[in-house]
């Protein structure tokens, strides 16, 4: 029942800071909902029309359905959108609520849509309030009896119904549609039984009246002797007019139910494609017999059912397909990590009403890496559906591969975006690669298209890290700009990485920058165990739905429980790889600066960058950087570059003219002290650079 035409409210501009006292005598609670922020404000009375207490309700219209059921929150929603889609200023419907004590009560709302100058929807005002005495007052004064006003209002039965079923998804909301709106209880059963057709049983989903379980037929045999394994049997309704009728039937089932007071019943079976996949029974306790339009209008309404069921078993055998393959995309096991506590979780989203869409593309990765460093990949790619899954872990492979292969992280998202864009794919995938040092805390962060990581600190306080970002996987190998800069940050002893993926903090309508402050503020406050933290944030996730898929790693830095040798960082620097070069430098300054030595960056990033070039020049082969804090009388910091080349470097004048020769010389200049040691097949090449103790942090 829907009055969309219904007249405009007359409403002041700061309604309802000062609500019509009218509105309060007639009983009638008043709503201001915030487009904007999608607050849901209600009054006092509103609260009483809800039967909800102030504190059962946070102000979220989505913390209304406790008490208004799925399909008839479906319905009022489809209303309220299509007003907003044509410009319509108001609109009404009735529909109905479940009270604290499990009744159904008609209620009316009228709300007014405001808009801006530019046309768009920003807030709508309204009214609720309980129409159950106004429903039955029209219905005592529409005309009684006769077979044609019983067959009009069945018929309308049937058909509102068949529309609630039409949003059906799951077995439960069809359970729901014909249990909790305009279903079955309108053509005037007292309950519903219905049961499905499973290996040669059948196993019952709805149970009827409250307290009137039946011993031994929650899953019984078709050949046995109970209604619902008659139908099913026979592919024919049963009709049973009397009690006496059902006693004789039934003389094992009648004992059990006597005391319910039914005086008729109709089962149905249910039946789809010449097939039963399941049976229905509808319990009367005040009529007896049933007329042939009567019988027809509940063999229609059997159909329906049967085909509703249908889709809904269809879609969580996708859904059930789905979540399994997805989890088997994802790793089976997060590796313990030395020095780092590590939470992962993944939600997939809620139904879309397609089959085969509920399967994202979101991803998470732990890879450990040599020289006490680990890898920490989230991703989304594009879409929903099992192409995405695929495409999903066929990265999630790629990205563990060259990442264990020594590339720096901007080579291993360059590469990638290549493997991406090759596979001849339609899809595109955003993605997030931290590299830690859990030695130093340094960890470089290369961003393609993906949101931003937060950082929380010790005290509970947690930002949002801002890191320069290059275009997603795919896009950045098809337009030529595979140029992604690196970004770093230092993850002290107890801080926490998070990196997520955007259904965490993207809600329809939102703006993203409001999402993730509303996430940092949810962080902030929450447990600082990483386990716990990622339950919180899954548990507010679930809490608000969304069709957008959730992934979730978080990283936790341990504190030392003894004194560390000192710091220490390793890169591969590979010929004719520029962007290992220039990840090489980044390291190099960002270990620096996190071991309080930012004051000698300069002198340490050039020297570092001579030996470098040195060994790719004048060798064959990739190069190996380390850095290190050696602690000592004295602490320094030392930077070695190993080749594979026995041939020992020599020191040579450069002339006035000349480009080369003056690299060894600059080392000499400005290290403290350098040298050369044999390798095994190669050489070492290191130089070291004195730190004032309070300087050096590791």
């Amino acid at each position: 029942m829907v009055d969309r035409g219904a007249s405009a409210l007359s409403l002041p501009d700061d309604w309802p800071a000062h609500p019509d006292p009218i509105l309060a005598l007639n009983r009638m609670g008043s709503f201001d909902w915030d487009l904007d922020n999608g607050l849901f404000h209600m009054d006092a009375q509103a609260h009483e029309v809800f039967d909800l207490r102030p504190n059962e309700y946070d102000g979220r219209p989505e913390s209304l359905s406790v008490r208004v059921p799925p399909d008839e929150a479906l319905r009022l929603d489809a209303l309220v959108a299509q007003a907003i889609k044509d410009g319509s200023e108001n609109y009404g419907a009735y529909f109905r609520l479940r009270c604290r004590d499990g009744r159904l009560r008609w209620t009316h709302t009228q709300g007014y849509i405001r808009r801006d100058g530019t046309g768009r929807p920003r807030r709508i005002v309204g009214i609720v309030r309980d129409a159950t005495e106004e429903l039955s007052e029209l219905q005592s004064r529409a005309p009684q009896g006769g077979p044609e006003r019983g067959r009009y209002d069945q018929g309308s039965v049937v058909q509102a119904t068949t529309a609630a079923l039409a949003h059906a998804r799951t077995v439960q909301d069809v359970i729901d549609v014909l249990s909790y709106s305009d279903g079955v209880t309108h053509l005037g059963a007292t309950s519903l039984v219905m049961g499905l057709v499973e290996a040669g049983r059948i196993r019952l989903i709805a149970e009827g009246p409250v307290d009137s379980r039946v011993p031994g037929t929650e899953v019984t045999r078709i050949d046995e002797a109970y209604p619902m394994s008659e139908v099913v049997r026979t592919l024919s309704p049963r009709f049973i007019e009397s009690p006496e009728e059902f006693a004789a039937g039934y003389p094992v089932l009648w004992p059990h139910i006597t005391d319910l007071g039914i005086t008729s019943a109709a089962y149905l079976p249910l039946i789809v494609q010449a097939r039963p996949i399941g049976a229905m029974g509808l319990l009367y306790g005040d009529r007896r017999g049933f007329s042939p339009e009567e019988r027809d209008i509940l063999v229609a309404l059997g159909t329906s059912i049967a085909q509703s069921l249908q889709r809904a078993m269809f879609y969580e055998q996708e859904k059930d397909l789905a979540t399994g393959l997805q989890q088997a995309m994802l790793p089976r096991t997060i590796p313990s990590v030395p020095g780092a506590d590590v939470a992962v979780r993944y939600r997939s989203g809620s139904a879309t009403g397609t089959l085969g869409r509920d399967i994202g593309g979101d991803w998470y990765d732990l890879i450990p890496l040599p020289g006490g460093r680990v890898g920490a990949v989230i991703g989304d790619v594009q879409g929903h559906d099992t192409h995405a899954a695929a495409v999903m872990g066929q990265l999630r492979i790629v990205l563990r591969a060259y990442a264990a292969e020594g590339h720096t992280p901007a080579t291993v998202m360059a590469r990638a975006s290549v493997f991406l864009h090759e596979l001849d794919t339609d899809r595109f995938a955003t993605c997030l690669y931290a590299e830690a040092d859990l030695a130093t805390g340094v960890v470089q962060v290369v961003r393609a298209g993906h949101i931003d990581p937060l950082l929380r600190a010790v005290d509970g306080s947690c930002r949002r890290v801002s890191v320069e970002g290059g275009l997603p996987l795919g896009l950045s190998a098809e337009f030529g700009s595979l140029d992604y800069p690196v970004g770093t940050l230092e993850l002290d002893p107890g801080h926490t990485l998070l990196l997520l993926t955007d259904g965490l903090v993207e809600t329809p309508g939102a703006d993203l920058d409001d999402g993730m402050q509303t996430l940092t503020g949810l962080v902030a406050t929450g447990p600082p165990d990483v386990w716990k933290l990622a339950d919180r944030l899954i548990e507010v996730a679930e809490e608000r739905g969304g069709d957008d898929d959730v992934a979730l790693l978080l990283l936790r830095r341990r504190g030392m429980d003894a004194p560390k040798t000192g710091g220490r960082l390793q890169q591969h620097v590979a010929p004719g790889d520029p962007e290992a070069l220039t990840g090489a430098r980044h390291m190099i300054r960002a270990a620096v600066r996190a071991w309080g030595a930012g004051d000698h960056a300069d002198e340490i990033e050039l020297v570092a960058d001579e030996l470098i070039t040195n060994a790719l020049m004048h060798t064959e082969g990739s190069a190996i950087v380390t850095l290190r804090v050696l602690n000592g009388a004295e602490r320094r910091l030392r930077v070695e570059v190993e080749d594979s080349s026995s041939a020992l470097p020599r020191r040579r004048e450069a002339g006035e003219s000349g480009v080369s020769g003056r690299g060894l010389l600059l080392v000499d200049l400005l290290a403290d002290v350098w040298g050369v040691e044999a390798r095994g097949g190669g050489k070492c090449v290191w130089c070291e650079f004195a730190v004032p103790d309070r300087a050096v942090r590791s």
